[in-house]
């Protein structure tokens, strides 16, 4: 008998040994591109040719041909620069106005979107009907359909509006996307409406149930969906294409993909800077998103 549970044991710590290995070698692969980014973004821009080589001939003209060389993936730069960054953040405006104008979309979004949702949601737990379970059924048939089916009504409503060309026409669909909404009517279904019986015989109004009972359980799902609606919007690119047609209004998700017909070491910084938001959001709301996405009830143990 003992020796059967010694077995298990081992056994035990031989697949957990294998398991951990797997998630190690999947978290560097994961993590491989972030790294190489920062690195290179650090580099001069004759050790990233020599490292990675010319991918084309020739960026401006319509008919490119492809070198192939070897390519050189490195962590560490042999001479660490900060010209790609002086050039990224002083000397041309561009890319800071490009930033900006990601950080105006956004921003707006994520807090009227969820601010949205706290009050749908609400209205979805707490006044359940026949009707209401029509509207949120509706709800998920529009969150399950792909965005770039509602773009071209989007761009209908918009252009019949005149907000076109105009913040508005990104900013007001997404206020309304019905993703926030679905994931926090499920998680306000799961308090129990023992809580606000007793909040209704101290007396308490719907405000009062909403903000004292309501948002402190839903907190740690509140603020992972804010992380989801931000990362997701920040990385927008065909909105912006099809309702803003001035390139001056565009975010930096759609200027990325144009740094790299100039420089690639440019490319590099750019890169790096756009991703500082998402990954400072993450730093600061993991442990906040693991409660949202485990939510499993209203009420902790």
């Amino acid at each position: 008998m003992r020796r059967s549970l010694f077995g298990m044991r081992n056994r035990r710590r031989i697949f957990n040994g294998f398991v951990l290995v797997f998630i190690l070698l999947a978290a560097l692969m994961f993590l491989m591109p972030t790294v190489l980014t920062i690195a290179n973004s650090f580099m001069t821009s004759s050790e990233i040719s020599a490292n990675y080589g010319a991918m084309f001939s020739n960026m401006t003209e319509k008919k490119k041909v492809f070198i192939a060389e070897n390519v050189n993936l490195k962590f560490i730069p042999d001479k660490v620069t900060f010209d790609q960054y002086k050039a990224v953040l002083i000397q041309n405006s561009d890319y800071l106005m490009k930033f900006w104008n990601s950080v105006i979309l956004t921003v707006p979004i994520t807090v009227f979107q969820i601010l949205v949702a706290i009050l749908a949601s609400y209205g979805f737990s707490r006044y359940p009907s026949k009707f209401k379970s029509i509207i949120f059924f509706a709800y998920i048939i529009l969150m399950i359909m792909p965005y770039q089916v509602t773009l071209v009504p989007n761009f209908l409503v918009a252009d019949k509006l005149n907000m076109l060309d105009t913040r508005k026409a990104i900013i007001l669909p997404a206020v309304f996307s019905p993703f926030s909404i679905f994931l926090l009517t499920k998680v306000m279904r799961r308090i129990p409406i023992s809580y606000v019986e007793a909040a209704k015989l101290d007396g308490a109004s719907e405000l009062k149930i909403l903000t004292k009972i309501y948002m402190p359980l839903c907190k740690g799902a509140i603020v992972s969906i804010a992380m989801l609606v931000f990362i997701d919007y920040w990385n927008m690119v065909e909105q912006p294409i099809v309702l803003m047609k001035n390139n001056a209004l565009h975010p930096l998700s759609v200027f990325l993909s144009e740094i790299n017909t100039g420089d690639i070491g440019l490319a590099f910084a750019v890169g790096t800077v756009y991703m500082i938001p998402t990954v400072l959001m993450f730093l600061y709301g993991e442990d906040y998103l693991i409660e949202g996405i485990t939510y499993s009830g209203g009420i902790k143990g």
